[in-house]
């Protein structure tokens, strides 16, 4: 599977994490079912984490379409992270970002899990898988 979720239960975070290839197609599939996980995870907040991505094949046009579109995570107070690594696909998520923030004020697109761990104020999250 190119995308999986997972949870620490602790911390209430849960983090959906894509490895490999992500295209249009797979995004779009990717935040139609995200905001499920986090209302049955009852997280407090959530992570995509395109760190291990090797290849971003999302045009400009999914971007504002999914920034114009309803938050995957409804409650605008629930802090919600795009972790990416690389250049190229950091820019793509800050577009997503500017894009959206009317509807997403509590969004923060970072580099480092461990910036996602500092802004939190989480020590040393401990993630499980959650089936499907």
């Amino acid at each position: 599977m190119p995308y999986y979720f997972e949870f620490d239960p602790k911390n209430r975070i849960l983090r959906g994490r894509f490895v490999g290839r992500v295209t249009d197609e797979l995004l779009k599939e990717y935040y139609g079912v995200a905001g499920g996980y986090f209302e049955r995870t009852a997280a407090r907040a959530g992570i995509t984490d395109l760190s291990e991505v090797t290849a971003f094949e999302v045009s400009p046009r999914l971007i504002r379409e999914l920034a114009s579109s309803p938050p995957a995570i409804l409650d605008q107070e629930h802090p919600r992270f795009i972790v990416a690594a690389s250049p190229p696909i950091f820019g793509t998520a800050r577009m997503f970002e500017l894009a959206g923030q009317d509807t997403r004020p509590n969004i923060h697109v970072v580099r480092t899990m461990k910036e996602v761990c500092v802004i939190l104020g989480v020590l040393d999250p401990k993630f499980e898988p959650i089936p499907d």
